[in-house]
């Protein structure tokens, strides 16, 4: 018994890699642009489910899909509404790899392994490696499926366990709570149903048995986006909820009506075998409750925003002021051009004034502020160099050459900003997991430089937007003193370390946090310098 035991453990780790392989072939095969798709899409509903279908089906994975998902939701790229498509969406494609299986390919298991690891050995082009690795990920997947069938075949002589299946066949809430539990362990619903169809196939699990089971495997796999969420903004948090509740809610629906959705899966599996009825289960139930879901969209989410409350702050990587449309006229889309680089700028400023804040006194929740907000600078700055970029094609007097060419360097010096800000943050969270502590002098001097950082950078990015050289010169007036005040405080710091006031490792922190501060002001120096035209 124990090497049927350790030979279904074996079948599983195969169908596991298996899958693993197949995913990250498709994936690689696909290229890079799944994540760009689902930013792409439309508010359309429909749209949203058929993409989370189609990339979940290309990943071969519906957690990587609601991972990704609650990642866009939390950056402010998908509304809930849209998250919540896209989820639904990825319940249709996971059913996919259960499609496969379903498939009697027993006999072309060792040519399916020979010819995939052949193209990924021999094959030149990039795209025929991956589809290599998509064969060989599927021939390993069905050995660990015919592994796991022979494995479990004396089972059907062993009458305790004959017994445990009639209980849990005739009670369809055990077979929920056993999917579930499975799925949440092995972190993998296809696995799960793949152990399903292995068992069903050698007779130990009828359909009215079966069906429990994949209900509840549904239901465990949204384990993924839960875990996802937990540290991510409220918004994310409610598409996992509305994953959890679209799932449960569809299991009861089809518990109640199971006896007529068993007759619905024998109608479409005319030709009697488990497998392709346990496959086209969990296809139809999916189908069938996206489609159930799809009239009641808005008032569900409505719905979820009362059992998960409070007030969702948007992160939109999105731009506010840029509008394609103004691009024929360059005197009002570089208007709207400086309105957005300052708003880039300020988001900048602010990232690096919680984190001199947060090295002051450590506070988790700046820290996290400035690590979910960074991601939004480099958006920004990526949205307006493309924006500007466009509209170098358009015929522009050479003042407003001049402006334009001026933002370009205004945009990079801010993203630059942007990520001092995020190592400030990161360094103040160092300190603590650390224990680094500063002498109350050198906090003093920290204090003092960051509010003269943060007014030189605050009075560049004001003569941008107003373009007034007097007031980009006081900029650049505050930038050198900073400059100054950052030297002194380093002869300070220097002569506190020769007479033992300060610890070494103290010491060389500070020295970090100076150069990061100082670069912000150098940055800037520069904004202000664009300015007055001596950049």
């Amino acid at each position: 018994m124990l090497a049927y035991f350790l030979a279904f453990l074996g079948g599983i780790a195969l169908f596991m890699y298996g899958m693993q392989l197949m995913g990250d072939g498709l994936q690689k095969a696909a290229g890079a642009k799944l994540q760009k798709i689902l930013e792409a899409m439309t508010g359309v509903l429909a749209m949203g489910i058929l993409l989370g279908a189609v990339v979940t089906a290309v990943l071969q994975a519906s957690g990587a899909t609601t991972v990704m998902t609650v990642g866009l939701v939390n950056a402010g790229l998908l509304t809930l509404k849209q998250g919540f498509g896209i989820i639904m969406g990825a319940n249709i494609g996971t059913t996919m790899t259960a499609q496969l299986i379903a498939f009697k390919l027993s006999d072309y298991i060792t040519i399916l392994i020979f010819i995939g690891f052949l193209m990924q050995l021999l094959a030149r082009k990039s795209r025929t490696k991956y589809l290599g690795q998509v064969m060989l990920g599927f021939g390993i997947l069905m050995l660990g499926m015919d592994m796991m069938g022979k494995a479990v075949m004396p089972l059907r002589n062993y009458s305790g366990f004959v017994h445990f299946i009639e209980v849990f066949s005739s009670n369809p809430l055990l077979g929920i709570g056993i999917g579930m539990i499975m799925t949440v362990l092995i972190q993998s619903s296809s696995a799960t149903i793949g152990i399903l169809i292995a068992m069903a196939g050698q007779g130990l699990i009828p359909l009215e048995g079966a069906i429990p089971v994949l209900l509840g495997d549904n239901i465990g796999t949204c384990i993924t986006a839960v875990l996802a969420s937990l540290r991510a903004n409220l918004t994310a948090k409610r598409v996992a909820a509305a994953h959890v509740m679209f799932n449960v809610i569809g299991s009861i629906i089809f518990v109640i009506l199971m006896p007529f959705f068993i007759k619905f899966v024998l109608l479409v599996s005319p030709d009697g075998d488990i497998a392709r009825q346990i496959a086209n289960a969990h296809s139809a139930f999916n189908i069938l409750n996206t489609l159930l879901f799809m009239p009641f969209a808005n008032p569900f989410i409505k719905l979820v925003e009362k059992i998960v409350p409070g007030k969702a702050e948007i992160i939109s990587m999105r731009p506010v002021y840029l509008d394609k449309n103004m691009l024929n006229t360059p005197s009002i889309a570089i208007s709207l051009a400086v309105k957005e680089v300052v708003r880039m700028g300020e988001l900048a400023r602010k990232d690096v004034r919680l984190g001199m804040e947060a090295i002051q006194s450590f506070d988790a929740d700046k820290v996290k502020y400035v690590l979910e907000h960074e991601p939004v600078v480099d958006a920004l700055e990526r949205d307006i160099t493309d924006y500007l970029t466009q509209m170098s094609s358009s015929e522009m007097s050479e003042s407003l050459t001049t402006r334009h060419t001026g933002l370009l360097h205004a945009c990079t010096d801010i993203e630059r900003i942007g990520d001092h800000g995020e190592t400030l943050a990161k360094r103040a969270r160092k300190l603590v997991e650390d224990d680094v502590v500063f002498s109350d002098e050198a906090k003093a001097e920290l204090l003092q430089l960051s509010e003269m950082v943060l007014r030189a950078s605050g009075r560049s990015l004001e003569a941008l937007e107003k373009n007034d050289k007097v007031i980009a010169e006081d900029a650049v007036r505050l930038c050198r003193e900073v400059k100054q005040y950052q030297k002194e405080i380093r002869k300070n710091h220097i002569t506190r370390l020769n007479e033992h006031i300060c610890n070494p490792t103290a010491g060389f922190v500070m020295m970090e946090l100076l150069i990061n501060m100082k670069r912000v002001s150098d940055h800037s120096k520069n904004i202000a310098q664009l300015v007055q035209g001596t950049f």
